[in-house]
């Protein structure tokens, strides 16, 4: 009998720990209706859109034109339109004033194959007068070259002479209205990533990983299926690797974890990677976590000090770079600071961040890309834009002296902008413990572990 209780009582306790686990484990999140996400997102929409003014005057541009065809539109078309369209129709010409006369309309559009809408165009260029009229059709800027280019010939066309010598390329008009996350997006897109979490976590747990058996391929597969049963989708095929050499050192391009492993079998001590984001209600995540499979009857306390020592390290560039992620500065410029500081801490390891929300790698300045560590062309010479999302992506070197080699650890999280605070702070959180992989057969040492 008093074995019977004893038992009794481990068992409360056990349920009890698991428990508290659980609640702070990340939970999946149940997305709304179709038809409320298209109120929702249109909400953001409109938001978005009231603030397309100021934009322009920061820029300084009058006007703001955009002329797509259906199956041809703009690059900005996809962050403007309703919930509810899945194209352009006919030919879709979009206007927008910086500055208005009171209570006369910021925007104006048309969808009409017909050349009514250049005469009214026209005739609202002729009221308003703008002394420069912006078009997306920059040279280098993806966001802002999304004009097609015989649809510029047209509306240079169209327009006439005088108007279209006011014609102007403003690449950062695009760029900050694609890249501004308006206020109400923020707590759905903690939800999206608590989602990518949850799944990561469960995706590199027992109850989805056999040693022995189950490859990396099973293992972005899963994701991939658990994704289409939740309603979710991703904007990129996941990728989970197995961890061991260097890229330093000479790893093949096939190698890298970016690229997935082609299938290996996941074994016992195996350090493994995934590189992984959702996509939901018009926004996407970015996420890379690690994790340790442990042997039977291991516990976390058996995880190689080289491993635990490497993720820290990876912990502090995450720091480094988030601290000097200035407002105003230029992604080079932050790149250039931020591997300064990391060398000086005794720290090799690559910088390769970007903007993220409507887009996976979306509108803004970059700091750093994996092979362009002195900086990045055009795109890293843009200033650094507040109210956005960014995905802290990056990679340490460490050797680990359990396996005699030097090895890379990749960590990547989305951070966004607190402007009451003038910081960015992760959207969920970051990983700073390895998700562990059980053996099966060690449940039966749950007790142990006490």
């Amino acid at each position: 009998m008093f074995i019977f209780h004893a038992l009794r009582k481990i068992v409360i306790v056990l349920l009890t720990l698991c428990h508290v686990h659980a609640s702070r484990e990340p939970q999946y999140q149940t997305l709304p209706s179709l038809k409320e996400q298209a109120a929702i997102q249109d909400n953001w929409t409109r938001e978005r859109l009231s603030l397309i003014p100021r934009i322009l005057r920061k820029w300084g541009v009058d006007a703001w034109l955009m002329s797509q065809r259906e199956y041809a539109e703009d690059t900005v078309f996809w962050s403007l339109k309703s919930a509810i369209q899945f194209s352009a129709r006919r030919r879709t010409v979009i206007l927008f004033l910086a500055d208005p006369p009171d209570g006369v309309s910021s925007s104006y559009s048309w969808i009409d194959n017909t050349s009514e809408v250049w005469k009214e165009l026209r005739g609202l260029l002729q009221i308003y007068d703008p002394s420069s009229i912006a078009v997306n059709a920059d040279y280098d800027v993806s966001f802002s070259s999304g004009m097609h280019a015989g649809e510029l010939v047209k509306v240079k066309k169209e327009l006439g002479k005088d108007l279209s010598r006011r014609i102007v390329v403003e690449p950062m008009v695009a760029v900050e209205v694609i890249a501004t996350m308006v206020d109400g997006k923020l707590p759905w897109y903690r939800k999206l990533q608590e989602t990518a979490w949850a799944m990561i976590t469960e995706g590199f747990s027992e109850s989805v990983v056999e040693p022995g058996v189950t490859t990396t391929e099973d293992v972005e597969w899963w994701h991939r299926e658990k994704m289409q049963q939740l309603n979710y989708t991703t904007w990129f095929q996941p990728t989970v690797s197995i961890l061991g050499k260097s890229l330093s050192e000479g790893m093949a391009k096939n190698d890298d974890p970016h690229f997935g492993d082609n299938g290996k079998v996941i074994q016992y001590g195996d350090l493994l990677h995934v590189d992984f984001g959702v996509t939901a209600m018009g926004m996407n995540t970015d996420t890379q976590h690690m994790a340790y499979v442990l042997s039977p009857g291991e516990t976390s306390d058996d995880i190689p000090q080289g491993y635990l020592d490497g993720l820290k390290k990876a912990n502090r560039l995450q720091d480094i770079v988030k601290s000097n992620m200035k407002i105003g500065s230029t992604g080079n410029d932050i790149l250039k600071i931020s591997l300064k500081q990391m060398r000086s801490e005794g720290i090799e390891g690559r910088i390769y961040c970007h903007p993220i929300g409507d887009w996976g790698h979306s509108a803004g300045t970059l700091l750093g890309m994996t092979n362009l560590q002195g900086g990045v062309p055009i795109l890293g010479d843009l200033p650094l834009l507040k109210n956005t999302y960014y995905s802290v992506e990056l990679s340490i070197e460490h050797f680990v002296p359990e396996k005699n080699v030097t090895m890379d650890f990749y960590l990547e999280e989305d951070v966004h902008w607190v402007e009451d605070e003038k910081k960015w702070e992760w959207v969920y959180g970051r990983q700073e413990k390895f998700h562990l992989i059980r053996s099966k057969s060690s449940e039966t040492f749950l007790v142990q572990d006490l």
